[in-house]
């Protein structure tokens, strides 16, 4: 029997996969009703040590033991761990769309009656577990239908039905705006003052700091420390030389940009709604982009930031209705994907998964796709010149992977992100816009980023990046324009502009709306 009051231990635990050591005689204890944050790098080994913990991998896959309660515990998949108490909340969430909250609650776990599924029980059991997560919905509302952060709530929701003891959260709040994260980190709390522990997956050092009661770092499947955390002081600059193995003395590096003239011009630009005819997504969003220079747009969740650059992108987003993209000075008709990467635009989805990422393919094949005429001889693919491509990626950016013949789904997000980037630096554009390009990756991953994103801009591209984060496009950016609602509410030097200044921007939309 370990500390009667450690709820679980890890001892050793050692996960291999073909030529990679995944984790490395890591061990951890967490104390029951604590929230216990595990940060990292991406490609540390967290995820992989929580899909040990909870029988994604099971156990004769890895060396070393776990206990759960006081008693050794060889879970054999995630219905074992669940049945134990145990549930995971993955960072892709396992929701089914088209389904109702109360079917997805109750999936492979119906509430019965007499043999047959009790829909009226499932529903006002449904009801109650949405209280206890602070939402107030028709359990029938089809899951399409909620927010992200709603969607969040739904899962841990269907972790409460299952008498969860311990509350796996892997990067909860990577998809969140920040009232949603504030929500959920709230929730935390209350769960905590009713026994529940929790583990939390993080990169937000801040929200570590608002919440956790102890700190294990991992780095490169090595335990690095454990520390319990004094109420609210959490030690940042520790955690980032932990995590990275060096001190970041400055998170955003140093960089003077070379500003040339007006490359891209978007005048009056207005977009429908793809599903809702007559709501707006832009309205009348007028912006500059100069050679050399870096813009950031900020808004908060739902702003339209991604909806304005998809639609500029080739249409790719909504009903254009009116407005005019200038290139070089010169009108051009963006209408479909292949013409803006003819007219030398570019864009990194923020959602690389399904968007920015065929997850079957090599990050050979991925980083040739969006210029493939490049590494064409007589109307076939030149693998030879396509190896050398990929290969000569692959060392600029720093890619970690074995080979370029490896898939994009073996890498880590930091590492998949390059790729993205990869991909679209190889039809060398003029305008590259970036969304979201830093999303779920870590500290040291981030650093490298936005190098690539200021070598960019001092080739003379004109560089969008779209970020959730003020912090960040106050680091790197030279003017940042603010949405709200879908219009664009204002703009300023960076050198004039801080957090309070563009959220006051970002949350006041123009007194007198056009329509």
């Amino acid at each position: 029997m370990g500390d009667a009051h450690v709820i679980l231990e890890m001892r050793h635990i050692t996960k291999e996969f073909p030529g990679v050591r995944a984790l490395d005689r890591v061990s951890m204890s967490v104390r029951a009703g604590d929230i216990h944050a595990i940060c990292g790098e991406n490609g540390a080994g967290k995820s992989t040590l929580m899909k040990v913990l909870s029988g994604v991998y099971p156990h004769g896959t890895y060396d070393g033991e776990i206990l759960f309660q006081g008693e050794p515990v060889a879970f054999k998949d995630i219905k074992s761990s669940e049945h134990a108490g145990i549930v995971i909340i993955h960072q892709e969430l396992a929701l089914i769309p088209e389904l109702s909250i109360a079917e997805n609650i109750f999936l492979g776990n119906e509430v019965r009656r007499r043999g047959l599924i009790d829909w009226d029980g499932a529903e006002h059991r449904t009801l109650d577990l949405l209280a206890r997560v602070g939402l107030n919905l028709d359990p029938r509302t089809p899951v399409k239908d909620l927010g992200v952060g709603q969607q969040q709530l739904v899962e841990i929701a269907k972790a409460l039905s299952k008498d969860v003891r311990l509350l796996i959260l892997d990067e909860p709040t990577s998809a969140l705006n920040e009232d949603d994260s504030e929500n959920l980190l709230d929730l935390l709390r209350g769960l905590k003052a009713k026994g529940i522990t929790a583990i939390m997956i993080s990169h937000k050092l801040n929200e570590i700091a608002a919440v956790a009661d102890a700190v294990t770092v991992i780095r490169d499947g090595q335990t690095v420390e454990t520390y319990t955390v004094e109420a609210g002081r959490v030690d940042e600059d520790r955690i980032i030389r932990a995590m990275v193995g060096r001190s970041i003395e400055n998170r955003y590096p140093q960089h003077s940009s070379t500003v040339g003239p007006t490359v891209m011009e978007v005048r009056d630009w207005r977009v429908e709604h793809p599903t809702v005819p007559g709501r707006l997504v832009c309205k009348d969003s007028s912006f500059t982009v100069r050679r050399g220079e870096i813009v950031g747009f900020a808004g908060l969740m739902g702003a339209g930031r991604t909806e304005l650059a998809r639609s500029i992108f080739g249409r790719s987003y909504g009903t254009y209705l009116s407005g005019q993209v200038l290139l070089h000075g010169a009108p051009v008709e963006l209408r479909t994907v292949a013409a803006a990467i003819r007219h030398k635009v570019a864009y990194v989805p923020e959602d690389r998964k399904t968007l920015g990422l065929n997850l079957l393919d090599s990050i050979k094949r991925t980083t040739t796709s969006a210029n493939l005429d490049a590494v064409m001889r007589r109307g076939l693919l030149d693998l030879d010149e396509e190896d050398a491509v990929a290969e000569r990626y692959r060392t600029s950016l720093g890619i970690k992977a074995p080979s370029v013949d490896v898939g994009v789904t073996t890498l880590s997000g930091g590492n998949q992100q390059k790729v993205v980037l990869a991909k679209w630096m190889f039809p060398d554009p003029d305008v590259l816009i970036l969304d979201e390009p830093t999303r779920g990756i870590d500290v040291g991953a981030k650093y490298e980023i936005y190098r690539l994103v200021q070598d960019l801009a001092d080739q003379g591209k004109g560089v969008v990046v779209i970020s959730s984060e003020l912090p960040e496009l106050l680091g790197i950016c030279d003017r940042i324009y603010t949405i709200c609602e879908g219009r664009i509410t204002g703009e300023l030097d960076v050198a004039d502009a801080d957090q309070e200044k563009l959220m006051r921007m970002m949350t006041t939309t123009a007194s007198t709306p056009t329509r």
